[in-house]
């Protein structure tokens, strides 16, 4: 009886999947490995991979297989899989942040070994047009993303609230064609870490011409590009530099590709004020 039960369910959830693919456009079904333990992992992993029309997903708790179905011009399974990997589950393409995982209940705590989980070369993105792949096959380090920040940071130091909101949306698209493939484990975990909060502040950055708020998401966003410049190598000298007066006292970071300084918290009203802490190579 309870074989038979067991049977219908399965059944009944294939026929489920089934349905919820149909109503998929360009549909593209392909399945991968999701590290997980139990009904709940279940429920938070095909979550994140599911979107209403975009994709669907249905996770096997005893294989670890994630059987994913996805509109191909819409999405990618390298898009769904990094998010599946934001709610805290490693898979064949990304690993989890750590913090992302330490807040999974104790019971979805699966046994992780990063040395062993690698970045996986067998993901499939959707197609792309030529302009997008010649852009991520140049961004296969941070170059791109240090030369659209330290562009950001100059149009701060100029005072120019239009030019500065135009880096960071070219900003934005660098790190979301930036290429994971090549990323050793350590340089993988460290930009799964800060990504979010990168496309957060450069967003917010990006949609106004307010000096003083753009500064604001700089110096939060320069907290993260500090803490990836210091596991990438830069490939050339970059400087920690720091504004003692910012935010009545508290004081902000920034990167600079020159010793002298050339505040962007401040810009032309006290343009030297500050200090290399540190220097990066």
């Amino acid at each position: 009886m309870k074989k038979l039960q067991h049977l219908m369910l399965g059944m009944f959830l294939i026929a489920t999947f089934s349905a919820c693919a149909a109503q998929i456009k360009n549909a593209k079904t392909e399945s991968y490995k999701v590290s997980g333990n139990c009904e709940m992992c279940k429920n938070t992993i095909e979550t994140a991979a599911s979107k209403k029309g975009i994709s669907s997903a249905e996770w096997n708790k005893d294989t670890k297989v994630l059987r994913l179905t996805y509109d191909s011009v819409k999405s990618s399974a390298s898009e769904i899989l990094k998010k599946v990997a934001y709610a805290g589950y490693d898979n064949e393409a990304f690993l989890a942040p750590d913090e992302a995982y330490s807040k999974l209940p104790e019971c979805c705590r699966y046994a992780r070994n990063k040395k062993e989980v690698q970045v996986s070369s067998a993901v499939k993105d959707a197609p792309k047009s030529d302009a997008i792949v010649k852009k991520q096959e140049k961004a296969n380090t941070l170059s791109t993303v240090y030369d659209q920040y330290f562009a950001l940071k100059d149009a701060l130091v100029k005072d120019d609230g239009n030019t500065a909101a135009s880096k960071a949306t070219s900003l934005v698209k660098s790190i979301k064609v930036l290429d994971m493939k090549a990323m050793s484990a350590e340089e993988h975990t460290a930009w799964m870490k800060a990504e979010k909060d990168l496309l957060t502040h450069a967003g917010e950055i990006a949609e106004t011409k307010d000096i003083a708020k753009q500064r604001e998401h700089f110096s939060l966003l320069s907290q993260n590009m500090v803490g990836l410049v210091k596991v990438f190598k830069p490939g050339k000298t970059v400087y920690l530099q720091h504004c003692p007066m910012y935010k009545d006292g508290e004081g902000a970071d920034w990167l600079s590709r020159e010793n002298a300084v050339k505040n962007p918290y401040y810009g032309s009203s006290m343009l030297t004020c500050g200090k290399t802490t540190e220097t990066i190579r």
